[in-house]
């Protein structure tokens, strides 16, 4: 389903997690994130020129907080809050109290019904004065959230009536495949079926098929878990590798996605629901892999 305005990017995850401290340690020696701003129960970070891209905020339990996207424009953003209030789902503004602590201008949030997730949208925020500089990996962006939802079919039908993103492709009862319009990557967003609603993973996209294979030996030289990969995802032909924060939430790099174009894309394919429709060179997931925390049922 279309909708009156138009997305720019996945922005950032805010990340529930343990021990902030611990974690920052983590995000930023092991993962190679930007640490911008750390506070006793927040910490920015970034691997772009956006003031933050992962927000880790303290928690007595790990999971995920929010998704935040940016649309493309200020009218983007008063038709987004128009619609979702025409539609009875009680989106709010966000105080400016709140929004200049995370350098943010207008910014609202509005819950997605099924999964409960809280999806925030603004259509600005700082620029750094410098460019990300890549340390351990040459992160290029956040690639993707994935969420596993105990209503799966509802959630995804949700994601596209409601928020207008767009099916690239389709494993039926495994996972469903999403990007948020106009957005060129394969995907910016998943849903997964789950037994209670969850996060399932947070995706780094990395320019370098090398970074892949140097997190493998950079991880196994940590003892950080290992939990799916390397191998090879046929719907987006990206290589990846999955591994656990401290929290054990699933964190995934990735080198390489298709890229739909605005006008004429192909339509979604409805994939084979067997191992080789998720990895070509025969990897076994962990039975970690995707077992995040819960989702915060809170705006």
């Amino acid at each position: 389903m279309s909708v009156p305005f138009r997305y720019k990017k996945l922005a950032y995850a805010a990340v529930n997690v343990t021990d902030v401290k611990r974690s920052v340690e983590f995000y930023k020696n092991i993962v190679g994130l930007d640490l911008v701003d750390e506070f006793e129960e927040v910490a920015f970070f970034r691997c772009s020129k956006d003031h933050h891209n992962i927000v880790l905020c303290q928690s007595q339990e790990p999971g995920l907080k929010r998704v935040a996207f940016e649309v493309e424009r200020d009218s983007d953003l008063e038709s987004a809050f128009e619609y979702f209030d025409q539609s009875n789902m009680s989106p709010e503004w966000v105080e400016e109290k709140e929004r200049k602590f995370y350098k943010q201008g207008k910014t609202f949030r509005v819950k997605e019904p099924v999964s409960g997730l809280t999806v925030e949208l603004f259509s600005s925020i700082t620029q750094m004065a410098t460019e990300f500089v890549p340390t351990v990996a040459k992160i290029a962006r956040l690639g993707h959230v994935v969420i596993g939802s105990k209503n799966f079919d509802s959630a995804c039908e949700s994601f596209v009536e409601n928020f207008g993103f767009r099916i690239s492709d389709f494993i039926e009862d495994r996972i469903c495949f999403m990007r948020c319009f106009p957005n060129p990557f394969h995907h910016t967003f998943a849903v997964g079926p789950s037994s209670k609603n969850r996060l399932h993973h947070i995706n780094f996209m990395v320019t370098d098929i090398d970074d892949v294979g140097k997190a493998l030996y950079r991880l196994k030289k940590n003892d950080v878990k290992i939990v799916y990969g390397p191998g090879r995802h046929p719907p987006s032909n990206s290589v990846f590798i999955y591994f656990l924060d401290p929290d054990g939430t699933t964190l995934e790099y990735s080198f390489g996605m298709e890229e739909f174009p605005e006008v004429d894309a192909r339509e979604p394919r409805m994939l084979e629901a067997v191992p080789e429709s998720l990895d070509t060179w025969g990897a076994v997931p962990d039975p970690l892999f995707g077992v995040g925390g819960p989702i915060e049922e809170a705006l």
